[in-house]
């Protein structure tokens, strides 16, 4: 069991195409998470589109190991980073406590940089500036720099120099998530409470719900309760994403992870919707709303 307050979760947020997946990548392979002959690119993003696109479409949480003095336990929320997806970018925040704020050094801070900054500042989040691609000749890193000291008013040393693609840095950031992010707050002997952040249907498994422990514990077997939709179920499974599931027997305070509802229905399990224990009478977490899905789609005139 690791304490609570050596617990890290924290979310990685990007202009697209600032090379947020290759960094995953790297933080998973440093930390040893996905062993190195299981790596691949974009080994977050499942999709065939993400892979095709070299975008990120779901979100998608992974848990690490990193020993600093001690060993600590890094929640990862890989979120999209394209406009169209900041419905997702502001679930994961929900569930963190800091963010990566990652800027592509042959580029600069872009606009979708500072959307996704103003996401993490709205939600209180610690934020480490993260200069990346520094490896390629068209870095400017000075340029970049100044860019970042102007836009969230840090000092320069504070700025974190990576490259996603040769690893070299990202030791350090890992160091500085451990030192800059603040633990999870929440009370270990309150009644159990958790969020959804996502959701998704398995064909095996049902409905696997995606959550962040706000207070107390969860155990495998114990009946759970939504609140939005009043529906209640024995938990199947629980445990851990690395990034695939890791099954345990409880999920304590502060920890991310997935629970295997035993629904049929993605209905019955809505992102934003509080879990609790059957029969405790605890208030539902704040923030919940019904999303409307949405379809987009381009268009061109035939004539």
């Amino acid at each position: 069991m690791i304490p609570q307050n050596r617990i890290r979760n924290f979310c990685i947020i990007a202009h697209i195409d600032h090379g947020k997946s290759t960094l995953a990548d790297r933080l998973l392979e440093i930390t040893g998470t996905v062993e190195k002959r299981k790596m691949q690119d974009q080994i977050l993003d499942s999709m065939e589109l993400e892979r095709e696109k070299g975008i990120t479409i779901k979100l998608a949480p992974a848990r690490m190991n990193w020993k600093k003095s001690d060993t600590y336990i890094l929640n990862l929320i890989d979120t999209p980073g394209h406009v169209d997806f900041n419905y997702e970018v502001s679930r994961s925040l929900d569930s963190v406590e800091g963010a990566v704020l990652l800027v592509d050094a042959t580029q600069g801070v872009q606009a979708q940089t500072i959307g996704n900054l103003y996401f993490a500042l709205e939600h209180n989040l610690t934020i480490i500036p993260v200069l990346n691609k520094i490896d390629l000749p068209a870095a400017d890193i000075p340029s970049c720099t100044n860019e970042l000291v102007n836009l969230i008013g840090c000092r320069p040393e504070e700025i974190l120099l990576v490259s996603g693609k040769t690893g070299q840095g990202v030791s350090g950031l890992l160091d500085a998530i451990i030192e800059r992010v603040p633990s999870p707050q929440g009370s270990a002997s309150k009644p159990a409470r958790a969020v959804i952040f996502d959701a998704r249907y398995d064909e095996y498994k049902g409905v696997v719900a995606y959550v962040r422990v706000v207070d107390g514990l969860f155990g495998k077997g114990d009946k759970m309760h939504m609140k939005a939709t009043a529906a209640e179920s024995e938990i199947l499974e629980l445990g851990a994403l690395r990034p695939g599931y890791a099954p345990t027997e409880q999920l304590e305070t502060g920890q991310i992870g997935y629970i295997v509802t035993g629904f049929k229905d993605l209905s019955a399990c809505r992102v934003g919707d509080t879990v609790s224990l059957a029969g405790s009478d605890v208030p539902a977490l704040p923030g919940y709303r019904e999303v409307k899905p949405i379809v987009y789609a381009g268009i061109f005139p035939k004539e």
